[in-house]
This record gives structure tokens, C-alpha cells and sequence, in this order.
């Protein structure tokens, strides 16, 4: 494949932006076999912001209407990168055009929806994927590596936290975030990438065992103007909107393999801006990831001798995944940030495209219906105050996304 992919992002807000960048950046990594990317079209129902994004990222030019781009015959790409309500019908449309889609996550606000657009992308064999960017990261590649090498032993605990503060201001503006049913506010919002990192490492989770959602602060003011990202600074009315869905999630999982999981997640935690991170433990050894130190992560295990045996600091260096192929500067020590994370996923995406199979493959459609469905059994387990199952998906040989896709036959429904 040799022709320009010719690529558009739907959306120009906060995430819309850093799909974006990563088109332009993309043709830096992982060397000159992939075709040209072209950066067609930037689409947003805000003029100013598809416009100015355009301009910004070198996109040819702007959108008004998704619609837009789903007719556009030279378009063979796109970022869906809006409210979640609306990406089942943009991808469906997308997808009967004959167009590659990325959606962000989470995949849709149901897992109806979810499983429609799963048929949809079958039916439509166009590469389908869904964006969980934190796959990306090279520190939590590098302790996949060491899990899927046996360096860990079983694996007996995940313990994952996603707290960040961009709802913390109960005077922060009311916006599509806040309306949605239980299950769709914090813990679709940042706790499905948390879930999604601890199925990466730790495989299926069986069983929710217990979990909570909270609505914390019940009320936000109406904003007076159309904002990007979580609206800070923007003006606001007298008027204030009820908060319907969660600003805590926290739950207690089990994996299929036996470990155990623990979660904590947080739109209102004061302090932390974009805190994720985790431990976790196996009989052999053990890992942990902080986010704010990007470029590294911890380990330990039994081999040093004891006198000077202990939680070791692992600079990221070439020796692990994204580092070589991709960093202009592929040192450890050098440092990366989360907007590399979008660029290898826009990289794999359009790899995929182009028929290269260099990198593991984008999380699929069916990925992001696993990920609903994990957070739909959270919502059940917290209205019901019971255990509940998740009809789980069994790994595929051959699939290189590490989830596999196939439901287990007799698996319990949600």
C-alpha cells in the first residue's frame, strides 16, 4: 500500500486535539514503510473550534457536521472524538461509507449500542477500533512483558486507582459529562482505561464482587458558552443542571485467573490532576506504574541477593516496547509524555490499515463491548448490593490485541 491514507478527526475539543496532533506525528515513528498520511478535514458543530484545530495541526480544512465527513469520498479515516451518545450512529455511518474508524472510548453509552456497532464494523470489514491510548504507554507495555514472561508468577493482586480533579469545583459547568445514567461519569470516563490496563495484565475479570457510585456533588451551573475539554474558566448561568451519574466508582473484582482486584476512581479528587496508576503483585514478584512518572516504572523480585534486595526503579530505555522505533531521542532517561501514547495508537491504527502488522494490534470494536460490559456488571453490583458475573470473553489464539473476542458460550448474562 503505497496511496496516502487520507485521515479526519470528528470532533475538536480537548481529545479531538490530541487525535490530531497524533495524525501529524504519526509518519515520525516506527521508520518509512507506511504509507503518506494526509490530513484531510477536522469537524466540529463549533466553527471556531474545527477551524482553529485545522489550522493548528496542518489539517486542509474544517467541518461543520460529522455528516460531512462521512460523505467525503476522499476521507479513508477517522477519529470519532465526541460525546459518547452520539458515536454509534457517526461510526455505523461511518462504517457504511466504507471508511476505518477509531472511536474513542467509551465505545457507546450502552452495551446495546456497543453491540450494534460491533455488527456494524463486521459487516463493513474496515478496520473497527476503539481508543484506549494508556495500551500505548512503553511502562505498562514493558510490565506486560514481564507478565506474560512469568517473571511475576500467578498473579494474586491488581490494585488500580484513577483519581483526577476536573469535577472537584462544584461551581465547574454542567456539560454532556454529568447527564448521563449511573455508570456513565467517572467510571467511563477515566475507570475504562483502569479497566482495561488491569485486563491487559491480569486477563478477564469473572466477577464483580462488590462496588459503589456515589454522586458527590448533586448540582453545576449551566455554562453561557460552548467550551473545550472540562470547561474550566468558562462563564456560567444562575441556573444549575442536575449531576445523574457517578463521581466515584470504586469495586472489587475477580479475575478469571483467581487474582484479585481493587479499583478506586475519581472525577472530584482534589489535588490530583490526572492520577492513574497501580500495583500489582504475583507470587514471584511485583510491579507498579505511576503516571506522573511516565518514564518508568517499579519492580522486585526474589533473584538479587537479600542483603540488597528491593523495589527497584526501571528507567524506560530502548530495551522496551515503542522506545527504539519510536523516540527521536530512544535513551533512557529521556522522558516521554501521554501525548506519544495517541501517536503509537494513531501509528497502530493506520498500520493496521496498511496491512503492517509491526505493533500489537489497536483494541477493537469487540474490545470496547468487553469494556461496557465489565462496567455494566460495576453498575448492577452497585444497585443490587450483590455479586454479580460478567459474561466474560475467553483469550483468542492468534489475537494479537491480548483480549480475545470470543464469549464464553454458557457464561452468566449481565
Amino acid at each position: 500500500m503505497t496511496d496516502p491514507i487520507s485521515v479526519a478527526v470528528i470532533g475538536a475539543g480537548m481529545a479531538g486535539r490530541s487525535h490530531a496532533h497524533a495524525y501529524r506525528t504519526a509518519q515520525t515513528v516506527y521508520g518509512s514503510e507506511a504509507p503518506p498520511v494526509r490530513l484531510a478535514a477536522i469537524a466540529d458543530v463549533n466553527e471556531a473550534f474545527a477551524t482553529s484545530t485545522a489550522q493548528r495541526y496542518g489539517f486542509e480544512r474544517a467541518e461543520t457536521s460529522w455528516q460531512a465527513v462521512a460523505e467525503a469520498d476522499d476521507i479513508d479515516a477517522v477519529s470519532i472524538v465526541v460525546a459518547n451518545h452520539l458515536h454509534r450512529e457517526i461510526a455505523e455511518a461511518l462504517l457504511a461509507a466504507g471508511k476505518h474508524v477509531l472511536c474513542e472510548k467509551p465505545l457507546a453509552p450502552t452495551v446495546a449500542d456497543a453491540e450494534a456497532m460491533v455488527k456494524a464494523a463486521e459487516a463493513a470489514d474496515r478496520v473497527a477500533a476503539t481508543g484506549f491510548s494508556y495500551r500505548r504507554s512503553p511502562a505498562i507495555s514493558a510490565i506486560r512483558d514481564q507478565v506474560q514472561a512469568g517473571t511475576l508468577g500467578d498473579l494474586l493482586h491488581f490494585n488500580g486507582r484513577y483519581w483526577c480533579d476536573y469535577s472537584a469545583d462544584p461551581q465547574a459547568p454542567s456539560s454532556w459529562r454529568y447527564t448521563g445514567p449511573l455508570g456513565s461519569g467517572a467510571l467511563a470516563d477515566i475507570g475504562s482505561h483502569l479497566i482495561d490496563i488491569a485486563e491487559q495484565l491480569c486477563g478477564p475479570i469473572l466477577t464483580i464482587n462488590g462496588a459503589s457510585l456515589p454522586i458527590v456533588i448533586r448540582d453545576r451551573p449551566v455554562p453561557l458558552a460552548a467550551a473545550l475539554g472540562h470547561a474550566a474558566g468558562v462563564a456560567v448561568s444562575d441556573v444549575r443542571a442536575p449531576v445523574t451519574n457517578d463521581d466515584i466508582a470504586t469495586f472489587v473484582v475477580e479475575f478469571a485467573n483467581g487474582a484479585a482486584g481493587t479499583f478506586s476512581v475519581s472525577r472530584v479528587a482534589h489535588g490530583y490532576p490526572n492520577a492513574l496508576g497501580f500495583d500489582l503483585f504475583g507470587a514471584d514478584g511485583a510491579a507498579s506504574f505511576d503516571l506522573g512518572r511516565n518514564s518508568e516504572f517499579g519492580f522486585v523480585d526474589s533473584t538479587p541477593d537479600p542483603v540488597t534486595n528491593g523495589w527497584r526503579r526501571v528507567l524506560v530505555g530502548p530495551q522496551h516496547p515503542y522506545i527504539q522505533a519510536a523516540q527521536s531521542m530512544p535513551f533512557a532517561g529521556v522522558g516521554h509524555g501521554g501525548q506519544e501514547f495517541f501517536t503509537y495508537q494513531a501509528r497502530t491504527f493506520l498500520d493496521e490499515i496498511a496491512g503492517l502488522k509491526r505493533l500489537p494490534a489497536p483494541a477493537t470494536f469487540a474490545d470496547g463491548l468487553r469494556n461496557l460490559q465489565v462496567e455494566a456488571a460495576i453498575v448492577a453490583a452497585a444497585r443490587t448490593g450483590a455479586a454479580v458475573s460478567v459474561d466474560h470473553l475467553t483469550p483468542v489464539a492468534g489475537n494479537r490485541s491480548g483480549i480475545g473476542v470470543e464469549p464464553v458460550k454458557d457464561s452468566a448474562e449481565v
